[in-house]
C-alpha cells in the first residue's frame, strides 16, 4: 500500500462530498486528489491522475455508477473502485461488481469503516457493506437452473437483451442499444423469463453470468 493514498470523490450532492472530503482529509495515509459530480467528471479524473481509489455514487446526472466503473476500468484499470451508495438492491450491486468495481459499500457505515475500506482497497482488497455480503452470498447460494433451458429456447435477439439486462441495462436503455421500441424490449424480457422460469431481472442477470451467456454475445 502506498504512503498516502490518492483518492478522487465523486458524488452528485455537494454536502456528501464535503462531508466525506472533510473527514478523509483528517487522514495521514489518504490524500484527496480530485473531485467530482458526474460519470464524465470521474472518468477524466481517473483518466488524467490515476487515482489509487476513486470513491464513486451509483446515481449520477449523466449516467449510472455501473457505466462508470466499467469505463474507468478500461481507462485506468491500476484504479481501485469502491461504490458508496444508498443503493442495497440486487441489481445495483451485481452490476456493479460486475463491471468492475472492487467494493461496496452503503451510506451508513461509520467513517472509520470508509477509511479501513479505502486502505483495504489500496492493497486490492474488496469490502463489502454487511447487508450487501449476505445479498450476494444468497444469490451466489440459489440452485443452479436447469441447462436445458439456455440455447435454442430463446431466439437469437432474447439472447442479445439477456446479455443486456445482465450489464445492468433498463428496457429503454437496451431498446436505444439495439434499436427497438421500449415495448418490444417489454415484450422480450418478459418471454425470456417465463422461458427460464425466472421471477426477475435480477435472477435473468445471475442466470446469464453463470451459464457464460455474456461471453456468448458479441457487443
Amino acid at each position: 500500500m502506498p504512503d498516502v493514498i490518492t483518492v478522487v470523490i465523486v458524488d452528485d450532492h455537494a454536502v456528501v462530498r464535503q462531508g466525506v472530503r472533510d473527514f478523509l482529509q483528517l487522514q495521514p495515509t489518504i490524500g484527496i486528489v480530485g473531485e467530482g459530480a458526474t460519470g464524465a467528471e470521474a472518468v477524466a479524473l481517473a483518466l488524467e491522475l490515476a487515482p489509487d481509489v476513486l470513491l464513486l455514487d451509483m446515481v449520477l446526472p449523466d449516467q449510472d455508477g455501473v457505466a462508470v466503473a466499467a469505463q474507468v476500468k478500461r481507462d485506468s484499470p491500476r484504479t481501485n473502485i469502491v461504490i458508496l451508495t444508498s443503493f442495497d438492491d440486487d441489481q445495483h450491486i451485481l452490476s456493479a461488481l460486475r463491471a468492475g468495481a472492487l467494493s461496496y459499500l452503503l451510506k451508513d457505515i461509520s467513517p472509520e469503516e470508509l477509511v479501513a475500506a479505502i486502505e483495504r482497497a489500496a492493497r486490492g482488497e474488496a469490502t463489502l457493506h454487511p447487508k450487501v455480503a449476505a445479498q450476494v452470498v444468497a444469490l451466489l447460494q440459489q440452485p443452479r437452473l436447469d441447462d436445458d433451458f439456455v440455447g435454442p429456447t430463446l431466439s437469437p435477439r432474447e439472447r442479445e437483451v439477456l446479455s443486456l439486462v445482465a450489464d445492468g441495462l433498463s428496457n429503454a436503455e437496451i431498446a436505444a442499444q439495439l434499436y427497438i421500441s421500449e415495448k418490444t424490449v417489454k415484450s422480450h424480457v418478459s418471454n425470456l423469463l417465463c422461458k427460464l422460469q425466472l421471477a426477475d431481472r435480477t435472477q435473468a442477470a445471475v442466470y446469464a453470468w453463470r451459464h457464460g451467456l455474456k461471453q456468448d454475445e458479441p457487443r
